[in-house]
């Protein structure tokens, strides 16, 4: 594989990071990992808490050096060309990142700018641009504390496209916003994305990866588990699914049985405490899941069919029946 034929914005390659855990023992994050990511691609890195995305995100953003393996932007090794890599990827963290002792709003932009090497002048043309196109040019005199949730959310944007970067790492952009905000950012990350930007997006929410993501990658414990476009991954569990509302468990012991011997007939999981099976009402497979769960004594509350989405993958592949 190869970074470096002008089509490939980034690559891991055999990407491995480890770390000192407690009692001396070794924690691998993230585990020889190798994935492609296409110039102008709006890509999707999902995995539960702790399965190795900010670990990943941060080799490129240069925050961390990989323990074997490399990561390349446009052909460049981020470690080692750092300074050519620096400029060419912007970061909005999930944590609030934002300079708010002393500087103003437009203070902050311009000031970052400095950090890419941008000209005052023109760092002052950009920091203007930014703030009038995401509709914080009557705050730009505010200090960051005089800002809602939702400007300091658009600010962190525009602190991230200052230098006008060719890359896009958002680590959560929407975690806390509610939904008219989260709206809004969808539609400045899909104009930036159609502007040629590569959109590199980690969250939790899986129907935002769904909405904005031509591709997204699934990580557990620091592994690449799958990787596709969202439509096609959710083939894995059928198009369609029935959800179970459990309204009473028996006891913690028999309920892990039941559910564990519904895995082995039904590929079923528990989720968001609804049992989830791939298939319609009239399969095999579900007709007998209910008929035992009646057995066991479980009772039901409510059957819903649907067709499948990522959630279901996600729960599939990365922590599959759980009681």
């Amino acid at each position: 594989m190869s970074g470096g034929d002008g089509k490939t914005a980034i690559a891991f390659e055999g990407l491995s990071k480890t770390y000192a855990g407690p009692k001396g023992k070794r924690v691998e994050a993230v585990k020889r990992l190798t994935l492609t990511i296409e110039r102008g691609e709006f890509f999707g890195l999902l995995g539960p808490n702790g399965a190795g995305k900010t670990t990943t995100i941060g080799v490129i953003a240069g925050t961390v050096k990989p323990t074997s393996g490399r990561a390349l932007v446009f052909g460049m090794d981020a470690v080692r060309d750092y300074r050519r890599v620096h400029k060419l990827v912007g970061v909005m963290p999930q944590e609030e990142a934002l300079d708010s002792w002393f500087l103003n709003v437009r203070e902050i932009l311009v000031y970052n700018a400095g950090y890419f090497g941008v000209p005052p002048r023109e760092a002052r043309r950009r920091a203007d641009a930014l703030l009038k196109r995401f509709d914080l040019w009557d705050k730009r005199k505010s200090q960051v504390n005089e800002l809602s949730g939702g400007m300091k959310r658009r600010l962190m944007l525009a602190k991230a496209l200052i230098h006008d970067p060719e890359i896009l790492i958002l680590d959560e952009p929407t975690a806390g916003a509610d939904v008219a905000l989260r709206r809004q950012l969808w539609a400045l990350m899909r104009e930036l994305n159609a502007q040629g930007k590569t959109i590199l997006l980690t969250t939790h929410y899986l129907e935002e990866a769904e909405e904005l993501c031509g591709r997204v990658a699934i990580l557990d414990r620091g592994e690449l588990v799958a990787v596709g476009p969202p439509e096609e991954l959710t083939k894995r569990v059928g198009g369609d699914v029935v959800e179970i509302e459990l309204d009473a468990l028996p006891s913690a012991l028999e309920a892990d049985k039941v559910l564990k011997a519904l895995a082995a007939k039904a590929e079923a999981a528990l989720q968001d405490g609804k049992l989830v099976l791939p298939g319609t009402l009239e399969d095999p497979k579900v007709l007998e899941a209910l008929s035992e769960l009646a057995r066991a004594g479980v009772k039901i509350g409510a059957i819903h069919a649907r067709r499948a989405r990522l959630e279901d993958v996600f729960v599939e592949l990365t922590r599959g029946l759980k009681a």
